[in-house]
């Protein structure tokens, strides 16, 4: 397994990192031991979670995923070999059964950390992040900036103050961001240096052959400041795989099964697959592979994050990390990228 650090810290973390947002919803717990115990056989010890999880959220499943992997670290006995990941989720209209209505201030994060310590059943996480701002911002596939002149937010200032005082108690090893913008990671990097708070060590924003929005505002911040990619999506719900082209639509999957998950499923971005899956087959490669293999190469990458419903999926995912890109391969993704570029947000 391939290792790389977390920002400046000194953790090394799995290249593939193990995600877990269909626990709960898509795959019940045995299928998340199964996927655990394979997994970190192969090397992985980056395992991310979320208050949220699984999705869709839902109050009835609402912290399933944590309590699942919680057991799993319970009975294997394995948390001091692992790194664990989790997020604070912030406000939304369809969040109204967390915590009343999740926000970024001081006594949310305190209680979301600590309902998250005690679904896994550890004294603390190695990475906390804010899962997505708590202001009027470009997320979740949001393009086009405009002013909220209603907009409620929290300070970032409060919400980073409010994660110092968890690493100060030990809840916390170190913080990282999520669906963040350049403005934000500026923001959070400033208030560190000024107050002597904590930095932030990761970014988890989705990258990926469809979405390569990352390189041209985050990437040099991943290079300058060590607050790499954990990519989310890298094969973009799905759709990278092939499986949904010509109009299928495969029983239990998750496009097929959820239709607010329509982020990836434009025309152009169905002609992108197309292309990018041709490309995969000409080489001898799985269309997955290839893209998770792209990923992966990625200097300002510090984790792939990977998820799956099924063991073969998991077992092709990290089969990734034997694919090589070669120059020719690499710039024919480059000439598809230009005639295609961010068909997706």
């Amino acid at each position: 397994m391939q290792m790389r650090k977390l920002g400046h810290t000194d953790l090394e973390v799995s290249l593939i990192c193990l995600g877990t947002m269909t626990w709960g919803e898509q795959n019940s717990e045995q299928e998340a031991f199964e996927q655990l115990d394979y997994a970190t056989g192969q090397g992985v010890n980056f395992i991310d979670a979320a208050e949220m999880y699984p999705v869709p959220p839902k109050a009835e499943t609402q912290g399933l995923t944590e309590r699942y992997l919680g057991n799993w670290l319970a009975r294997r006995g394995r948390r001091d070999d692992l790194v664990i990941a989790s997020k604070v989720a912030g406000p939304g209209n369809s969040l109204g059964h967390i915590r009343g209505g999740s926000r970024m201030t001081r006594a949310h994060i305190r209680e979301a950390c600590e309902g998250s310590l005690e679904r896994l059943q550890t004294d603390y996480l190695d990475l906390y992040q804010v899962h997505w701002p708590d202001r009027n911002t470009n997320f979740f596939g949001k393009l086009g900036y405009a002013r909220d002149p209603d907009e409620q937010m929290t300070p970032i200032e409060e919400t980073l103050e409010a994660l110092d005082e968890l690493v100060r108690e030990g809840k916390v090893r170190h913080i990282g961001l999520s669906n963040e913008t350049p403005w934000g990671t500026m923001q959070y990097l400033r208030l560190a240096e000024q107050r002597g708070w904590p930095r932030v060590v990761s970014i988890q924003n989705p990258y990926s052959l469809l979405n390569r929005s990352f390189e041209a505002g985050l990437a040099e911040f991943a290079h300058r400041e060590g607050t790499g990619l954990l990519a989310y999506s890298p094969l973009a719900f799905g759709m990278l795989t092939g499986k949904y082209l010509g109009g299928k639509w495969p029983e239990k999957a998750r496009l097929t099964l959820y239709e607010r998950f329509s982020r990836y499923s434009n025309d152009r971005a169905l002609d992108a697959t197309r292309a990018y899956v041709e490309l995969a087959h000409q080489h001898g490669l799985t269309p997955a592979q290839l893209a998770l293999a792209w990923v992966n190469s990625r200097e300002f990458v510090t984790s792939n994050i990977v998820g799956a419903t099924t063991m073969e999926q998991l077992q092709e995912n990290l089969g990734s990390l034997e694919v090589s890109l070669s120059p020719d391969l690499v710039s024919a993704i480059e000439a598809i990228h230009s005639e295609f570029t961010y068909p997706c947000p």
